[in-house]
């Protein structure tokens, strides 16, 4: 796909997720993708295949949450096989605790589906009130 239409396909998905609607980015989703959190924190590493990032990762986040979450992106910028989003995020967890988040997220695809996901956040926020995940690898 061109830069155009990688770039199309990611703002559709995020105007889904703005809405409410988080399983629009698992859709777009190659069965092989892989979700990173980098750096030296509780959640750094990398869950894969799909499966394994719904199961283990998007499953039990989402399920901290009260009443749902939402994502918005504010910049989106593409090239070639890779996006950029600048985004933020909004929910309230089953705690009571606001979850106001700020995201950077590395997207690649490939024939249409994203093959990667990149995910750099306010890594204090998460660490503060949401329960820890384990990477799968």
């Amino acid at each position: 796909m061109s830069t155009g239409e990688n770039k199309e396909l990611i703002r559709a998905v995020f105007e889904q997720m703005a809405q409410g609607n988080g399983r629009a980015l698992t859709g777009a989703m190659a069965e092989d993708c892989r979700w990173t959190f980098p750096g030296n924190w509780s959640w750094a590493g990398t869950w894969a295949p799909k499966s394994v990032v719904v199961q283990e990762l998007l499953r039990p986040l989402m399920a901290q949450f009260a009443g749902g979450y939402r994502m918005v992106a504010d910049l989106i910028l593409a090239d070639g096989d890779r996006v950029v989003v600048q985004a933020r995020g909004y929910g309230t967890t089953v705690g009571g605790e606001q979850y106001h988040q700020t995201y950077c997220l590395l997207l690649t695809l490939s024939d249409g589906l994203i093959t990667e996901v990149v995910e750099h956040c306010d890594t204090a926020l998460v660490e503060r009130v949401l329960k820890p995940l384990t990477p799968a690898a």
